[in-house]
């Protein structure tokens, strides 16, 4: 839950690098978040007899974790040194979605990198031209 929490907190910080940890936990409460949303959407609408109310929670919390889950995504590619268009390979047709769920599952780098230190060992620092200070 503190991974869920700690996404929404940097609500639209496209700067930094996330852990796989970090991302895929922030997932995991969406899916079940998103579940228990329709689930209760679905339980309205069949209590008032009005099915095209079932799903407003959905679409408010959809939109409402949009820009957060868009953020995690990016901090995860530039836990690997990626740039944070690479999301854009999601567009490709047939491969990019694998390409990209790749990249997010792929180890991040254990070194700090340009976008800043290693979210594992958050005790290493960059100086100003990137490299680790002793």
């Amino acid at each position: 839950m503190k991974w869920y929490i700690k996404v929404l907190k940097q609500y639209a910080d496209f700067s930094g690098r996330a852990r796989r940890e970090e991302y895929w936990m922030f997932q995991l409460f969406n899916i079940i978040a998103i579940f228990a949303l329709i689930m209760l959407g679905g339980t309205i609408g069949g209590v008032l007899d009005a099915p095209e109310i079932a799903m407003i929670p959905y679409v408010i919390y959809v939109l409402g974790v949009f820009i957060p889950s868009l953020a995690a995504v990016v901090r995860r590619l530039h836990d690997q040194d990626k740039s944070g268009w690479y999301i854009l390979v999601y567009f490709i047709p047939l491969v990019g979605i694998i390409w990209l769920l790749v990249l997010l599952c792929t180890e991040g780098d254990a070194r700090p990198n340009q976008y800043g230190p290693d979210p594992k060992n958050p005790n290493s620092e960059l100086n100003d031209i990137g490299v680790r200070q002793a």
